[in-house]
């Protein structure tokens, strides 16, 4: 297992050894941006649909490519494991790892809270860190805790959240995550919900949580966007953070593989590695 470094390498001093789980747009974005660094490496890929037992590293290595989970976290030593796949495989995966010793990267969304607390005591157990966050985005948790700063200050709020059309979930983990980040930040007290007494089109004012009201769009050309907006007498506060690229997650995922290493539990949200939360 690696040891409490600071940095990325494992107990020998080499570097980190990562398993990308899924090799779509994402895990693609994943596997480019760990090849960029000195410190970590991609030694194995985890596809589910995988047909071929290798697959080309976009800087040109190769490397063992399974869809069974457990056959190569047996057969390729690894440090981490990132995954940002779809809920039902993350649920296969996630567990397996910890298991073998390999630490948790996660950012799939749609993951039932009993899961999470579940991973966590595995994680416990094992004495291995690991990290759930709902974005990996640096500006997508900033805006998150900034919300939770103008929470107790508004008494109305409403969030829309936008994403590409192939996104299976809504309201996506971001926009619940930053509602119930609000909701917390304000003792649990709900935010006031105007009621709508005459509907022309039934749902168009969106789904409730504790009285903010959040809208998920999905549509083609768009990416990952967040934007809320508070009310108050005669002023509105309106926060929004733009994902233009996915590359825009790999910043994150590289700080949680960097920290990792050092952790004995399993981490919630990224805000926590980046100092806005103790």
């Amino acid at each position: 297992m690696a040891g409490q470094h600071s940095d990325a390498e494992n107990e020998s001093g080499a570097p980190l050894r990562v398993i990308v789980s899924g090799s779509g747009r994402m895990g693609r974005e994943v596997m480019a941006g760990i090849a960029r660094q000195p410190d970590m490496r991609v030694v194995g890929v985890l596809e589910k649909f995988s047909e071929s037992d290798h697959i080309a590293l976009p800087d040109g290595g190769e490397v063992p490519l399974s869809n069974d989970a457990e056959k190569l976290l047996a057969a390729v030593p690894a440090d981490a494991l990132v995954d940002f796949t779809f809920h039902e495989w993350t649920q296969q995966v996630a567990p397996l790892a910890v298991r073998a010793g390999v630490r948790p990267v996660i950012g799939t969304t749609g993951l039932p809270e009993a899961f999470v607390e579940r991973l966590a005591r595995d994680c416990a157990e094992h004495k291995i860190g690991g990290i759930v966050a709902a974005n990996f985005a640096l500006g997508a948790v900033l805006l998150m805790h900034l919300c939770s700063v103008a929470a107790p200050f508004f008494d109305y709020a409403e969030v829309i959240e936008l994403h590409h059309e192939a996104k299976v979930d809504a309201p996506s983990g971001t926009a619940y995550t930053t509602v119930r980040e609000m909701l917390r930040a304000r003792g649990d007290r709900p935010f006031t919900h105007p009621e709508t007494t005459k509907f022309t089109l039934p749902g168009t004012r969106g789904g409730s949580e504790g009285g903010v009201t959040v809208h998920s769009v999905r549509l083609q050309g768009l990416v990952a966007h967040q934007e809320v907006i508070f009310g108050a007498l005669g002023q509105t506060l309106t926060l929004r953070h733009d994902t233009t690229s996915r590359e825009s997650f790999i910043p994150g995922v590289l700080l949680a593989l960097r920290h990792v290493p050092a952790r004995r539990e399993l981490v919630i949200g990224l805000d926590r590695l980046m100092g806005l939360q103790p």
